[in-house]
């Protein structure tokens, strides 16, 4: 029987495809695993909206700084050449599309591209935090989360169903199932997890696939 990719996975699959060059922000969950698997040779840049421009893996528990933390809290280390500045500034990069790439968690994907990630369908609150600022402003947005949620319900729809964050802004889904690009003719599957087959993926999608 087929296995899904695990959190890491899917962390070191983004990894792969982050341009050398690149100012990449990295999202709260799983993207925020994408720093440990960047070769340094290939010199991404990392951003973080609380104000780091030069991110490196995270630490290992004896050289943790408890005044070195990303947006989402975790503790990071420091690349050569990495800087700090306020907030204000760090959102005035995003919302000046000075980022190449965005990687967020999400909620829903739909097959034009529109992005729910902050607030389940019927929940009183959600977490909105910078991600409107970011799916809108960043050049790319990779979406990465698990196919189908714990009830196998997809999570890529036809349209969605939750609360948005922005339209028509994922370029790319990563899954623990499928690499799955958005184009104008909607979903097209880029890459498929070794032991899965092209029905069960269509089985676990709420969207028609096209396929390469």
């Amino acid at each position: 029987m087929a296995s899904v990719l695990s959190r890491e996975q899917m962390a070191e699959r983004i990894a792969r495809d982050l341009p050398a060059g690149a100012y990449v922000n990295l999202g709260i969950g799983i993207p925020t695993l994408v720093a440990n698997y960047i070769a340094p040779e290939r010199e991404v840049i990392l951003h973080s909206e609380n104000g780091i421009l030069g991110m490196g893996p995270e630490p290992p528990p004896e050289r943790r700084n408890p005044n070195l933390i990303n947006a989402g809290k975790q503790y990071v280390t420091m690349l050569p050449g990495g800087a700090f500045f306020h907030q204000a500034d760090s959102f005035a990069m995003t919302r000046g599309r000075h980022v190449d790439v965005a990687v967020l968690g999400g909620l829903q994907v739909s097959c034009s591209g529109d992005l729910a990630n902050w607030k389940v369908q019927g929940a009183k609150v959600g977490s909105i935090g910078g991600a409107m600022d970011i799916a809108t402003g960043a050049k790319q947005v990779f979406v990465v989360m698990s196919h189908v949620t714990r009830e196998g319900a997809p999570k890529l729809v036809s349209s969605l169903t939750y609360a948005v964050t922005a339209l028509r802004c994922v370029s790319r889904v990563y899954t623990d199932m499928a690499v799955i690009d958005v184009t104008a003719e909607g979903f097209e599957v880029r890459e498929l997890v070794e032991g899965f087959t092209r029905e069960d993926l269509e089985r676990a999608t709420d969207a028609p696939l096209r396929w390469r």
